[in-house]
């Protein structure tokens, strides 16, 4: 058997626990004092998404404290590296998301743990949020490869990974158990050399000129891409 070829390959770096700068949102490292009440908020409020916690291994959270001190656990990581999201033109913060399992040798991050309040999703502050993080993973840091993995019983994720432009790659069954419950692992994927492509649909669909008077997008993020 012929051996694979050789890369031309360096590792790479962890992200640097740092502010990320876009269009609709700032992400800034995840800080308890300053994102906790807000976060609680979009998250918990009374107009939070029901739904929200169906597929997530913790939450929702019944007191204040609990929530906390979840908070508390998410900043203080390396890896995960937790993010909020900062909504610019309200300048609260509405959600959270995550880079984890670096693994800075193989060129390997994904992208998970996200929690976007009601307000949040399906808005291009959601789309931005995501794009933000790939582009440091897959553009400045110069990863290999980007993850997206969910529960295959979670049709809004799946459906989500696929706008974003990420590649199935199949299931992972019996991956893990959650909630006392099997959780089937869908895993999805964009790689180096489909960044280009993902990124230049992604700032064209975020441009100010593809949304009309009433924020609605003129064209889909997936025909961009297409």
């Amino acid at each position: 058997m012929s051996q694979a070829p050789l890369l031309d390959w360096h590792p790479v770096s962890t992200p640097p626990r740092a502010p990320l700068d876009g269009r609709y949102v700032r992400l800034e490292p995840l800080d308890p004092a300053r994102h906790g009440a807000e976060l609680w908020q979009a998250l918990q409020g009374a107009d939070d998404d029901p739904r929200l916690w169906d597929y997530l291994p913790y939450g929702p959270f019944a007191e204040r404290a609990d929530f906390d001190a979840w908070l508390a656990t998410n900043a203080a990581a390396a890896d995960p590296l937790f993010f909020a999201v900062i909504e610019l033109t309200s300048q609260r913060c509405t959600g959270q998301l995550s880079l984890l399992r670096m693994a800075p040798a193989d060129g390997c991050i994904e992208i998970g743990h996200i929690a976007f309040g009601r307000a949040m999703q399906r808005s291009p502050a959601s789309t931005e949020a995501v794009y933000l993080l790939a582009e440091l993973a897959l553009g400045r840091l110069g990863y290999r490869r980007l993850e997206w993995k969910c529960d295959t019983r979670n049709a809004r994720s799946m459906r989500a990974a696929e706008r974003l432009g990420f590649v199935y790659e199949g299931v992972f069954r019996q991956h893990r158990v959650v909630k006392g419950q099997n959780r089937d692992s869908a895993w999805f994927s964009i790689v180096d050399r489909e960044w280009p492509r993902c990124r230049a649909a992604f700032e064209r669909w975020l441009a100010e000129d593809n949304f009309d008077a009433r924020g609605r997008q003129r064209q889909r993020l997936q025909a961009l891409r297409g």
